[in-house]
């Protein structure tokens, strides 16, 4: 029975490669594609949860003021490293408050 089952699987594995493969080489398939867009939510999130306008935040995270208005907007999305500074600033930011303003007292 649990070779039966198994059998099974790699059988629905292979089939789904092979449509994956199919997608990717352009052909037409049933395969349901599912885009995720990070949401133009998080950049303005962050920047509330510091209390900054849109100028005071792109100086305080030290990029230029329309790339914070193109992320607000959706039309651009921030980079790695700029997306997880978003993200600490969400979840901690007294946190990065302070060791923002403790590096730049150093400067």
């Amino acid at each position: 029975m649990a070779t039966k089952m198994k059998r099974r699987l790699a059988d629905d594995l292979l089939e789904s490669l092979k449509e994956a493969r199919d997608y990717f080489a352009g052909k037409k398939t049933g395969a349901v594609v599912h885009r995720v867009i990070p949401s133009q939510s998080d950049a303005r999130e962050a920047r509330h949860k510091l209390g900054l306008s849109q100028r005071e935040f792109a100086s305080f995270i030290g990029t230029a003021v329309g790339t914070v208005r193109k992320w607000e907007l959706g039309t651009r999305q921030p980079s790695g490293a700029a997306r997880t500074l978003i993200e600490v600033i969400k979840a901690e930011p007294k946190a990065v408050r302070r060791a923002i303003a403790k590096n730049k007292s150093a400067a």
